[in-house]
């Protein structure tokens, strides 16, 4: 957000210490704190209000979770006519069974003279 790595922000808490004072730190640390509280509490809450409104919906969280899509089923599906059973991961195919490949293309490929 602010993109200032580790050895900026040593040199931005030294820098502020001296500013503020070995007085009034002890203070400003206390509120940094209650500050860092209030808005972890005010994130739990949006959090589990989301979760309680969300629960109505009756929407299939797990169902959608993009990683969980197969890109290989995907395409394979979107090639052949019927889709394939879906594989499960590091599952070997049954002894036997024939994978149907599409046929393959003959002759030069098409040319377009209106292609760019």
């Amino acid at each position: 957000m602010f993109d200032i790595n580790g050895g900026e922000l040593i040199v931005l808490l030294v820098v502020a210490a001296l500013v503020i004072g070995p007085q009034r730190l002890p203070a400003y640390a206390e509120q940094l704190g209650v500050l860092v509280r209030r808005g972890r509490d005010w994130i739990t809450q949006a959090r589990t209000r989301l979760d309680e409104e969300t629960a109505d919906l009756g929407v299939d969280w797990e169902a959608l979770d993009p990683r969980k899509y197969d890109p290989r089923r995907i395409v394979r599906d979107a090639l052949l006519d019927e889709p394939a059973a879906p594989a499960r991961r590091g599952a070997a195919p049954a002894a036997g069974a024939a994978v149907p490949r599409p046929a393959p293309l003959v002759g030069p490929p098409p040319f377009d003279d209106q292609a760019t």
